[in-house]
């Protein structure tokens, strides 16, 4: 129980100061959760991804809407077996910027894991498993 409350607090600030370190005004952070789902699940419809999410339809239907009109993702072909469904697709703009998030958070933890003494990131090496293991 110790440990889970020391750990919690430590992966809490760090999820949050790598979101901050890429905030882009160009996309929301919700959007880009689900661009990465979008990219994740080509093809993946809306009631799907609020559904995956735990989202409201009508929430996620405009935030695509407005990832739609940035370019940011596009409808797929009508679904053969439903016409009326078809699914969502990252464009190449969409996927070079959740490249580009992604980059910039490696990018900034390599410079934070620099400043620890070699034992510390040993450590931290030995913990990338098991911590793994918790989230599957």
């Amino acid at each position: 129980m110790a440990l889970a409350e020391a750990l919690r607090p430590a992966l809490h600030r760090l999820y949050r100061q790598l979101r901050r370190e890429v905030e882009d005004p160009g996309i929301s952070p919700l959007q880009a959760l689900l661009l990465v789902a979008i990219l994740r699940q080509p093809g993946i419809g809306v009631a799907e991804l609020a559904r995956l999410e735990k989202l409201r339809g009508p929430t996620i239907s405009g935030h695509i809407k407005a990832m739609e009109r940035e370019g940011l993702v596009a409808r797929a072909a009508p679904d053969p077996e439903d016409r009326r469904r078809s699914g969502l697709v990252a464009t190449d703009k969409g996927r070079a910027l959740i490249k580009g998030i992604k980059q910039r958070r490696t990018d900034w933890l390599a410079f934070e894991l620099a400043k620890l003494s070699p034992e510390a990131r040993a450590a931290i090496c030995a913990a990338i498993g098991p911590l793994g293991d918790i989230g599957q």
